[in-house]
């Protein structure tokens, strides 16, 4: 990597029949495994609230300024750490922690039905289960209409699609807590070396 890096990477709270949420617990034990010597990582849990994520994600873009923000959650229906490629803005009609629900079903009113990130998700998949890893990634178009979807959608929206969201299953159903942090840390250093590839294409077009 040739300059240092700023991630930020968040699990949610427990919700539902999810009370231990796997994606909080893999992204804390991410966080004592570390990314890289070259990436600062920072680390939130998110509320499972449409309100508390509206407040959330401006001010960890403010406080950070991130090359890259990662948003994990837990998918009851998932057996792969699943990689999501889009965001989207209408359909939000299930209650949050809070049994509420956005007026409007939607994430951002008058912003495109469909945002997606920046980085090819089919790319780091087949990166990452080349890699031996012993834990297999998928890809999706579909983060499920609730709080995943939600704050994916309002994170690529912030950031001009600097964002990317991983759902993982629950714990133990097939993977470790461990399992889950080595897989999230190679999906993320692939991210990032794509970014990097990315940019130095940019520069190359530019500089013609």
């Amino acid at each position: 990597m040739d300059e240092r890096k700023t991630v930020v990477v968040t699990g949610f709270e427990p919700f539902g029949e999810h009370t231990v949420n796997a994606s909080w617990v893999a992204v804390q034990e991410l966080e004592r495994l570390g990314l890289h010597q070259d990436v600062d990582l920072h680390v939130a849990e998110v509320p499972v609230e449409y309100q508390a994520v509206q407040n959330l994600l401006p001010s960890l873009w403010n406080k950070y300024h991130p090359q890259l923000v990662v948003h994990v959650g837990v998918s009851g229906m998932a057996t792969t750490v699943t990689l999501e490629k889009c965001g989207h803005n209408h359909g939000y009609k299930r209650l949050d922690n809070c049994s509420f629900c956005p007026e409007s079903q939607c994430c951002v009113e008058g912003g495109p039905d469909c945002i997606h990130s920046v980085i090819d998700m089919d790319s780091v998949c087949k990166r990452v289960n080349a890699s031996g890893l012993g834990v297999t990634v998928s890809v999706s178009k579909d983060a499920g209409r609730y709080l995943c979807d939600y704050t994916y959608y309002s994170s690529l929206h912030l950031s001009q699609g600097r964002a990317a969201f991983v759902h993982v299953p629950p714990l133990g159903r097939p993977y470790s807590a461990q399992d889950l942090a080595r897989a999230l840390r190679a999906i993320i250093l692939e991210m990032l070396e794509l970014l990097d590839q990315n940019k130095e294409k940019h520069h190359c077009q530019h500089s013609q």
